[in-house]
């Protein structure tokens, strides 16, 4: 061998060597590696992570909650839920929920608001947007439905409103809905005939009052009366200005039929449907006296002047005693007659000749061409038209006359002369009714 041969091998031992170290350094090294990782991964503590529902184990040094969420790119937000708090101990086999809160959006009244939370129903998102509901407020979805971050949440504040059904009145809550909806609600019906104040598609807003008027119509039935019809008919064998009744009237009796129309109890209307005589009525006749009184007067042994003065009055009459004397002379009087039927009563006395006077008397006795006749004006219902009497300082005369004022026991004396009636004035005298 030689020596460079030597020199040969020696290079390839000492190479071989070498490499035969370097190998064995690296394999010690890298069951170092080995084991320090083995140790370091022996020594982390696992976490159970649920992350908006989603569940993983991860395995970490972190000492602290907050620690392993910054380990982990988490960002816990005020409203999103987190099991524990950020200072709180990694401990073996902890298990950390996190939830990330939604934002939902919640109209009221038409008036958006919104709210972040992790609860999903809709009362407790309102919760959270400390947004209170009462039982009459309306509220879409269902206070207990379970909603997303998608859905839109809307409520109704509910309001007081008067309504008026008929004649009661009471107080309820609404939301902002149309009449049709509103009667609907509080189980209001109407028939046929009902009607209310408002339009069906009005809204019913805070304050509202809503009439109904309750409408009926009712058949009422009554009884009337029917006035008797008065006939007249000339008789001559009555005095002039008399009258005598021949026939007496009966009233008739119809029944009447009508449609009432009724608003809340209060009519209305009354419409008459039909009659139905239930008795005729029977017409009253009248006889009317046309005869007429010749004009002249049986005076037997009367020579009383045309003009006489009357003599005082002595005797009672039976409500009161009156005693007056006249201006005039005293005429000469002729006996006092018998009478079955005499009284006393109120005389004054009248002319032919006054203001708007005819001269012809109720029994047609013409006093302007006749002012010597004796004719006293009566009230037919105490002394009968055409009655022969006596008067008390006058002597005998003809009830002849009659007079608007002359009712009752009174008399209207007639004299020829104005000037001897005006100083008559007015006395109690005695009267007697001869035939």
């Amino acid at each position: 061998m030689t020596k460079e041969d030597e020199d040969n091998n020696y290079s390839t031992i000492k190479t071989s060597k070498k490499k035969s170290v370097i190998i064995t350094l690296a394999t010690v090294l890298m069951f170092a590696a080995v084991m320090a990782f083995a140790i370091y991964e022996g020594t982390k503590n696992t976490v159970t992570m649920i992350s908006n529902g989603e569940k993983e184990e991860v395995k970490t040094h972190a000492e602290t909650v907050g620690a392993f969420l910054a380990e982990q790119s988490i960002e816990v937000g005020q409203d999103d839920y987190l099991s524990h708090t950020a200072e709180a101990s990694i401990d073996k086999d902890i298990v950390i929920e996190w939830t990330e809160a939604d934002q939902f959006t919640i109209t009221v009244d038409g008036k958006p608001t919104s709210a972040w939370t992790t609860s999903n129903t809709v009362e407790d998102i309102l919760a959270k947007a400390e947004i209170e509901i009462t039982e009459h407020d309306k509220v879409t979805p269902a206070l207990n439905e379970e909603v997303d971050a998608n859905t839109a949440i809307s409520v109704e504040k509910a309001y007081e409103v008067t309504i008026f059904d008929g004649l009661e009145e009471k107080k309820v809550w609404s939301t902002s809905t149309t009449v049709a909806d509103f009667l609907k609600q509080h189980k209001i019906t109407l028939s046929d005939l009902d009607r209310v104040e408002k339009d069906m598609d009005e809204l019913i807003l805070p304050g509202s009052e809503v009439k109904v008027v309750r409408v009926e119509k009712v058949t009422d039935v009554v009884e009337d009366s029917v006035k008797f019809a008065k006939e007249t008919k000339k008789d001559s064998s009555l005095l002039k200005g008399s009258e005598k009744v021949v026939q007496k009237g009966e009233e008739g009796l119809v029944e009447k039929t009508y449609e009432v129309v009724m608003e809340n109890g209060k009519e209305v209307k009354r419409e008459l449907k039909g009659e139905k005589v239930i008795k005729e009525a029977k017409k009253q006749v009248v006889a009317v006296g046309t005869k007429t009184v010749v004009a002249s007067v049986s005076r037997g042994n009367d020579t009383t002047a045309a003009a006489p003065a009357p003599k005082k009055a002595a005797a009672p009459q039976p409500a009161a005693t009156s005693t007056k004397t006249t201006k005039t002379a005293a005429p000469v009087q002729s006996s006092e007659p018998s009478s079955s039927r005499e009284f006393y009563v109120s005389a004054t006395a009248y002319t032919a000749s006054c203001t708007g006077c005819s001269g012809i008397t109720a029994t047609g006795i013409n006093l302007k061409a006749n002012p010597h006749l004796k004719v006293i004006a009566v009230d037919p219902s105490v002394i009968p038209l055409g009655s022969k009497v006596w008067v008390e300082g006058y002597g005998h005369a003809i009830a002849g006359d009659t007079g608007g004022a002359i009712k009752g026991n009174k008399i209207d004396i007639f004299m020829a002369d104005r000037s001897a009636a005006l100083a008559f004035g007015r006395q109690q005298v005695k009267i007697k009714i001869l035939d």
